[in-house]
């Protein structure tokens, strides 16, 4: 299954490790080294046009980490991933 991060990013949601609220998560000092290094090797994909909110990161195939940029909230991308796993397994509309 794939998640819409904005724009037009899709990332596979096998591929993904976290979402992280920007806010929250970067009162910590470490979350905000990690950024700082992830964008000084190239590793950050911005695809917020807006105020972003939130961080995805990624392990792709080949072991290389992606750390991707959405003005989508976490909430919001959360809810998604639940979503998409009941229409995997056939849950869609049962509430």
């Amino acid at each position: 299954m794939y998640l819409h991060l904005g724009q037009d990013t899709v990332i596979k949601m096998d591929e993904m490790i976290g979402i992280f609220d920007l806010e929250t998560s970067t009162i910590s000092q470490i979350t905000r080294q990690y950024l700082s290094q992830a964008e000084k090797t190239g590793r950050v994909v911005n695809v917020s046009m807006e105020m972003p909110k939130t961080f995805v990161v990624c392990c792709g195939e080949d072991g290389a980490v992606t750390v991707y940029i959405s003005q989508i909230s976490s909430a919001t991308l959360r809810k998604r991933t639940r979503f998409l796993e009941g229409i995997s397994l056939g849950e869609a509309g049962k509430g």
